[in-house]
């Protein structure tokens, strides 16, 4: 049996590597254990880059958390020396008008940053194609850029982190899978591992991503694994997605799912994806892979909307795979049965961004402590057909 540890995080993502750094800056003794290399192949947070944005609709407390992480993810870059979070703006395409006083996830996100004392740009389609001219806006009434986002080297970052959280003398283990989590009278006292190793700590974070409800089976009935279809294109005129020409951007994302990047500084590449409903997979079991009926999906919007791109050649797919929550919040909380065990989990999409507050939120939970943001996401009932309430998230009618 490996030596005991004050706390032991299963999973090194975003959420298990934030939460590692934060606990051993508290002067806990912490390890990770991790079922791969980091960062781990399969991972969510494996890629070349996540969105960064501030745009949650009239979802206040989801925006006031990205707020908060700006200029975290800007000492990042300074920190690390390197420039992991590029702050290259935000366009959102709307098919509705922003004054619409229906609403729509794009005019509630514009009035939510006019509100708070953020300074959006609104654009017609005129103003947008004028300045980001590798977008058809013929399907777009409205829209608007906001300087403040962008998007992080999510892979890069993860690493990263990882390199700090060694510095700080974090124990991290890779190629150790956790299988079974070992509860004698209540309370939590060790981790076993596919590999046959036995890990004994006080206390267990299991922020798994995928594997989180298979091992705390407690979460099957509110949490399922979904996939869905990412696409990197090699552009035939890259200088049309480089910035400033180009920036992310979503278009009329809550009815259409797409959203995308600018051309990535490295892979020299335009990422495009969708943020929809996906497919529900099983973590092990099922593939992982991109059907031609995605490529055709992707192949019309990019007819409609980036006409320059739509027959420019897809490079690398992958499907990447969501820890969905019935209702799209995160899962963050002390077990209420099992002493010694905390959940961290639930990014249902959108949980990178949030890097630089998630580790903290857990790890205060961790240590029996409330944290300003955390009470909705604690333990609570969920029953099947909750609305999903990710306001950005595609959802089939």
């Amino acid at each position: 049996m490996m030596k005991g540890f004050d706390f032991l995080v299963v999973g090194a993502g975003i959420f298990g590597i934030t939460t590692a750094i934060e606990l051993r800056k508290r002067g806990h003794e912490v390890a990770v254990l991790n079922p791969d290399q980091i960062p781990h192949p399969l991972a969510a947070s494996t890629d070349i880059s996540k969105i960064v944005r501030m745009e949650y609709g009239t979802d206040r407390e989801y925006m006031d958390m990205a707020a908060a992480c700006m200029p975290v993810w800007r000492d990042w870059n300074d920190f690390f020396g390197e420039t992991l979070f590029h702050e290259v703006g935000f366009v959102l395409l709307s098919a509705a008008s922003l004054d619409d006083p229906s609403g729509g996830f794009e005019a509630a996100s514009y009035r939510s940053l006019l509100e708070k004392g953020f300074r959006p740009e609104r654009m017609d389609p005129m103003q947008i194609a004028g300045r980001f001219p590798a977008f058809d806006t013929s399907a777009y009434a409205d829209g608007f850029y906001h300087a403040v986002g962008g998007f992080a080297e999510s892979g890069r970052v993860v690493e990263a982190l990882t390199g700090y959280a060694r510095q700080l003398g974090v124990s991290v283990f890779e190629r150790q899978t956790a299988e079974k989590l070992v509860v004698v009278n209540g309370r939590l006292r060790a981790v076993e591992t596919r590999e046959g190793e036995r890990f004994g700590t006080g206390h267990a974070v299991v922020c798994a991503g995928n594997h989180t409800p298979y091992l705390v089976p407690d979460l099957m009935p509110v949490m399922k694994v979904t996939g869905h279809p990412v696409f990197h294109l090699k552009p035939s005129r890259p200088e049309l997605f480089a910035h400033p020409g180009f920036a992310v951007f979503a278009a009329d994302i809550s009815n259409t799912g797409w959203y995308g990047f600018s051309l990535h500084p490295k892979a020299g590449v335009v990422k495009i994806a969708n943020h929809g409903e996906g497919l529900e997979l099983h973590p092990d079991r099922d593939e992982r892979v991109v059907y031609p009926s995605d490529e055709a999906h992707l192949r019309r919007f990019l007819r409609a909307s980036i006409p320059a791109l739509a027959d420019d050649p897809i490079v690398y797919t992958r499907r990447c795979c969501y820890t969905d929550t019935l209702d799209g919040h995160f899962w963050i909380d002390n077990h209420p049965e099992i002493g010694g065990l905390t959940i961290g989990s639930g990014g249902s999409g959108h949980g990178f961004k949030m890097g630089p507050v998630i580790g903290d939120m857990i790890a205060t939970t961790a240590e029996g402590g409330v944290h300003r943001w955390s009470e909705r996401y604690r333990w609570r009932e969920l029953k099947t057909g909750v609305a999903q309430q990710e306001e950005a998230r595609f959802k089939l009618k």
